[in-house]
């Protein structure tokens, strides 16, 4: 088995504040990210693939095809977008990188047989570049 990892970027910005927690425990949890206006972050996303590398065309998979997939179901999503109010899936979630990470996986999941159910191809790997100390993987 053959891996192969995608690197793509996207800008977002978001407010780390839970409904559950007093203003004062927010504050304290999140400290500046649970600023009112919210902040950003360059998010850096990596995709991993495992397949068999298919002996006619060398390749696990058509990149083209797994950047279709990311695109059409990540990026449209969360790229230049407040999480807070622009993605349906945090209506009810706080969007910390770790809640991000799991609603991408969930929607790779759900989408990769429409876009990649031809190739062998596997979801392999997910990892979210949120600063340059913090990283998250499923």
């Amino acid at each position: 088995m053959t891996t192969v990892t995608r690197r793509y970027e996207f800008s977002a910005s978001h407010r780390l504040h839970s409904p559950e927690l007093s203003d004062a425990e927010n504050a304290r949890l999140f400290g500046k990210c649970n600023n009112p206006f919210g902040h950003g972050h360059n998010y850096v996303l990596d995709v991993t693939v495992a397949g068999a590398v298919d002996p006619s065309t060398g390749l696990i998979l058509p990149l083209p095809k797994l950047d279709n997939l990311i695109d059409e179901t990540v990026l449209k999503l969360f790229d230049h977008r407040n999480i807070n109010l622009d993605v349906p899936q945090f209506a009810e979630r706080v969007p910390t990188t770790e809640n991000v990470i799991l609603v991408i996986l969930e929607l790779l999941r759900q989408h990769w047989n429409a876009y990649l159910g031809d190739t062998a191809a596997q979801l392999l790997h997910v990892r979210i570049q949120e600063t340059e100390r913090n990283f998250f993987e499923v």
